[in-house]
């Protein structure tokens, strides 16, 4: 099934691997041999527990059927299936990239775009 997954990245690391036109990630997916994603219904927590209190951070919504054999579906958090890629991003698989700052909450503020995407993953 085609759809839109979502990478949290600090923008600074991003920025950096745009000349390259690949983004091979962060330490955490380069030590684990795959880059992790969450779905709409996972990047809120995701957020919450891998990045809280970060700031300089983007989402970056990625286009599922760019990356092919690559993007499997395995079980982390919970048991539930999470999207790792077992490739480097390529940009052109990228739908669009917002900031993600930090609310007055300390809380993560998502963009008017991952609200629509994830109200619709959810109905």
């Amino acid at each position: 099934m085609d759809q839109i997954i979502y990478k949290i990245v600090p923008q600074e690391l991003w920025q950096a691997a745009r000349p390259d036109g690949q983004f091979r990630g962060a330490a955490i997916d380069l030590a684990d041999g795959y880059i992790h994603f969450s779905t709409a219904a996972q990047a809120v927590e995701t957020a919450k527990l891998h990045f809280a209190g970060q700031s300089g951070l983007l989402l970056v919504a990625v286009e599922t059927a760019a990356l092919a054999d690559a993007l499997k579906w395995e079980p982390s958090r919970n048991g539930a299936l999470f999207p790792h890629l077992y490739a480097a991003l390529p940009f052109d698989a990228v739908a669009w990239e917002k900031p993600l700052p930090l609310g007055p909450d300390g809380d993560h503020l998502f963009p008017e775009a991952f609200k629509n995407a994830s109200s619709r993953d959810t109905q």
